[in-house]
């Protein structure tokens, strides 16, 4: 290929430098794109760089001269996989790069779900301790993590590191078997017996149809009384109303979010306007340390010479 055009259509989403291409090559980079923008930002351009700019089946059709969709991102649920490769579009995203990082929050937020910081910081800043008889304020439940059982749905990079991280803490692990399975592969246990027996449950898996509100009013209502929910994977695996309601009728001990099911969730969210000491939601940061920032980075700069090159790095078609 001939000193490939290249457009990055959501360059904001990435606050790291870009490493430079090791090849002749035009490029463009374009703060934000909105789907009515897509056609008119791609122009020309035989590589394009997105993050969560969205490629249906109708966006890729009107798109004639692109070769290669390289993802900024590990999830690829928004870009029409069949339709790239009926139409011999390659496509390569990031892999492996916050396994760490992304465990590291998930891990934080069960910890301080566990201690009840958000509640403790609350009575705290209301002046309640400062009211107190004792040199303490007891308030929300404390409990410990040695002893716990820790629930993994998903069982690559990121719950691999997480289980890695609650052994260390004395947790007991386990591995969740696909919701519905009929056989529950060696070394995990079935779905109803993940929600039924974990302390913890936290969720480390794409989001696909399979996947899409597993957890939902039943499932909520399955778990083991008093259990604390992470979701550090993707929004839509959890129904958020259900999650909702079964945090307010004590159902859940707690539950920490740093997805949502739409973001950024302009139009509102009901975990946004639940305002629960046990909630903690963060805005889907889990993923952005510096140093896993610029691991993506640079993978992302690999995979699109890996292309020009003439051969795969991480492609998924």
């Amino acid at each position: 290929m001939n000193q490939p055009s290249i457009v990055f259509l959501d360059r904001d989403s990435l606050p790291v430098p870009v490493p430079v291409f090791p090849f002749e090559h035009a490029y463009r980079e374009i703060a934000s794109t909105t789907p009515e923008q897509i056609i008119r930002n791609v122009a020309d351009a035989d590589i394009v760089i997105t993050n969560k700019v969205a490629f249906t089946r109708e966006t890729l059709q009107q798109l004639p001269g692109v070769k290669m969709l390289a993802i900024a991102a590990t999830g690829y649920n928004h870009v029409d996989l069949a339709c790239c490769r009926e139409r011999g579009i390659a496509v390569a995203n990031i892999r492996h790069y916050g396994d760490e990082t992304v465990a590291e929050h998930a891990f934080t937020l069960m910890l301080a779900l566990v201690k009840n910081l958000p509640a403790y910081q609350r009575d705290v800043a209301a002046g309640v301790w400062e009211q107190a008889q004792q040199f303490c304020h007891f308030g929300a439940p404390i409990r410990d993590l040695k002893g716990a059982t820790l629930g993994i749905f998903g069982s690559g990079g990121i719950g691999q590191a997480l289980a890695e991280r609650a052994r260390a803490f004395g947790m007991q692990v386990q591995f969740g078997e696909r919701k519905g399975a009929s056989v529950v592969r060696e070394g995990y246990v079935s779905f109803a017996d993940l929600l039924a027996t974990s302390d913890v449950l936290s969720l480390h898996c794409p989001l696909n149809d399979d996947t899409r509100n597993m957890i939902a009013q039943d499932e909520l209502m399955a778990m083991k009384p008093g259990a604390i929910l992470i979701n550090t994977a993707r929004g839509g695996l959890v129904d958020e109303e259900a999650l909702v309601a079964a945090l307010k009728y004590g159902q859940l001990g707690g539950a920490g979010f740093d997805v949502l099911s739409t973001e950024p969730p302009t139009a509102g969210n009901p975990l946004l306007k639940a305002r629960l000491p046990h909630l903690i939601v963060t805005p889907h940061i889990g993923w952005a340390s510096q140093q896993a920032m610029q691991r993506l980075a640079q993978q992302l700069a690999d995979n699109i010479a890996a292309y020009v090159a003439g051969w795969a790095e991480n492609r998924l078609v």
